[in-house]
Parts: C-alpha cells; sequence; structure tokens
C-alpha cells in the first residue's frame, strides 16, 4: 500500500468520525429536549388532567376540550388541504411541461410554504376573521393552517410522483390505457407510501401550530357539550364556527397571562401530551409507510 493511499484511508476515517460526532451531538441535542419535556410532563398527566376542561381561573385544569380542538381543527384542515394540494401536486409532476410559468409556480409554492406562522396568523385575521366575518372560529383556523399546509403537500405529491420510475408510464401507454388512467391506475398506487408519509408528517406541523391559530382559532374555548351532536348549536362540540383554543395555543397562553395558579405544572403536562401526540403521528407515518409499500410491491 502505497503513502497516498494511506493518506487517503486515514482521511475518510477521520471524516468518518467528524461526521458521526456531528450526528451524535444531534441526537442528544434530540433527546435532551425530548427527555426534559417528557421528565417534567408525564408527572402531571392523569385521566383527570385529560378528562377535565381548562378553568379560567383557579388551579386544577384539564386539556380535553383543547386536545379535541387541536385534533377537530388537524381533521379539517386535511380534508381541505389534501384534495387541493393532491390535485396541484399531480398537475405539476405529470401534464405540466417545462416553462417560465410551470418554474414560477414552484417558486412561488416554495415561498408560501417558508412562510413564518405568524404571517400566515395575520393575514387569516385579516381576511377570514374580520373581511370575511368568519370571526374566531375552528373554520378561520382550519382555512389558515390549509394555506401552511397545502405548499408542503404540493411539494411532497410532486416528489412522490416524480419518484416513480418513468418505465411503469412507459407500461401503461404501452397497453393502451390514457395518461389519466396510467396515473390513477399505476402512478398513484406506486407512490401511495410516499403520498401517506407526507400526510402524517404534515398532520404533526399542523398539530403542534399555535402562531396561525392565536389569530384565527381565538384564545378560549366556549362551554360546549359532547353529548350534543348537533353542529349548528352554539354548544356542540362539532360546532365549526365556534373559537376553539388548541392545545400549542393553550400552552403559549399559560405562560403569558399570569393568572392559572398552576400554570408550570398544566404546561409541563401539556406540553408532554403534544409531544406524545406527535411523536405517535409520526410512528404512525413510518408505520403506513411500510405497509402501503409492502402491499403495493408485494414485498414480505
Amino acid at each position: 500500500m502505497n503513502e497516498s493511499t494511506t493518506k487517503a484511508n486515514r482521511a475518510n476515517r477521520w471524516a468518518l468520525w467528524v461526521i458521526k460526532g456531528m450526528v451524535g451531538i444531534v441526537v442528544l441535542i434530540l433527546l435532551a429536549l425530548l427527555g426534559y419535556i417528557l421528565i417534567t410532563g408525564l408527572p402531571h398527566i392523569s385521566w383527570h388532567f385529560l378528562t377535565s376542561p381548562s378553568k379560567e381561573f383557579g388551579a386544577g385544569g384539564g386539556i380535553v376540550n383543547e386536545l379535541f380542538n387541536s385534533i377537530y381543527i388537524l381533521v379539517i384542515t386535511l380534508v381541505i388541504s389534501c384534495p387541493l394540494a393532491l390535485g396541484a401536486g399531480i398537475y405539476l409532476s405529470e401534464f405540466a411541461k417545462p416553462s417560465w410559468l410551470t418554474s414560477t409556480v414552484r417558486t412561488l409554492i416554495e415561498v408560501l410554504s417558508s412562510l413564518p406562522s405568524i404571517v400566515v396568523g395575520l393575514f387569516g385575521y385579516l381576511v377570514l376573521v374580520i373581511k370575511f366575518q368568519l370571526d374566531f372560529s375552528i373554520i378561520s383556523g382550519a382555512f389558515a393552517l390549509m394555506f401552511v399546509n397545502i405548499p408542503l403537500l404540493t411539494r411532497n405529491t410532486e416528489e412522490a410522483l416524480t419518484a416513480v420510475p418513468h418505465s411503469q408510464r412507459e407500461a401503461g401507454w404501452a397497453l393502451g390505457l390514457s395518461q389519466w388512467r396510467t396515473i390513477t391506475k399505476i402512478i398513484l398506487p406506486a407512490a401511495v407510501p410516499g403520498l401517506v408519509t407526507g400526510v402524517i408528517l404534515s398532520a404533526g406541523r399542523i398539530f403542534g401550530e399555535a402562531a396561525a391559530l392565536i389569530f384565527t382559532a381565538g384564545q378560549s374555548t366556549p362551554v360546549i357539550s359532547y353529548s350534543n351532536w348537533n353542529p349548528f348549536s352554539q354548544t356542540s362540540f362539532l360546532n365549526p364556527m365556534r373559537p376553539a383554543e388548541t392545545l400549542a395555543v393553550h400552552i403559549w397562553k399559560l405562560n403569558t397571562d399570569g393568572i392559572t395558579p398552576d400554570a408550570d405544572q398544566i404546561s409541563s403536562g401539556a406540553s408532554a401530551v403534544l409531544i406524545i401526540v406527535i411523536l405517535l403521528i409520526i410512528l404512525l407515518s413510518r408505520y403506513l409507510g411500510n405497509y402501503c409499500y409492502r402491499k403495493m410491491s408485494g414485498t414480505k
């Protein structure tokens, strides 16, 4: 082995150790952050904490309303944004011809996906709450989060479809299928694992969103009944026109208003619940992505 080969091997080993060290630092930071939140929050989580409403004044409040509001807004946002993002992603991947227009559209999508959440919240407040008079409500928050979610899902859809080998498209055309049937019968099923992973990961971001909801969904929840299934009733938990304080907004509010005497305990428990739910969403995305891949590819 000559001297140049020895130096190259030594440089490779040093580079590998440096990269491993950087990865170790990132992992330690994440573990320290998650560990601190869970260690300080888990002792304050109980069945009473999860099933009791919060108290505006006094100690001992729970997070049932805030937890439900977060899930409810998440579902409405995904119902609105997923079809729009899927259509936009299919167009950009399969139909749009390379031109300055499509390049401009992709650039605009990148710009929208990088907008700060507080800017989206102020936009939603001016347009949805004031201009269209939707007031502070679940539907206002869902529409605001739609502007955050659509660019991310559109890019994910386009990338998932583009990752499907072109030979599969050619196989569909060789069988006499139209372009649309090739997309729906061949391309989309092959891209399902990536699409599912993208949707559920975006759901994790929506669930933890706060800034965009402060100015649209509101910072309080009226008295609601979980036995009232009439969505047009003012006291129904399904009413989309009522104000709704989400879990992330509740944590922010507890640490800024200075009213609740046990704010530290409630915010610690709520933060732990928030982290646990997001981790479950990520694990679910992994499982569903792998499951869909196995079903579509026929592998075990």
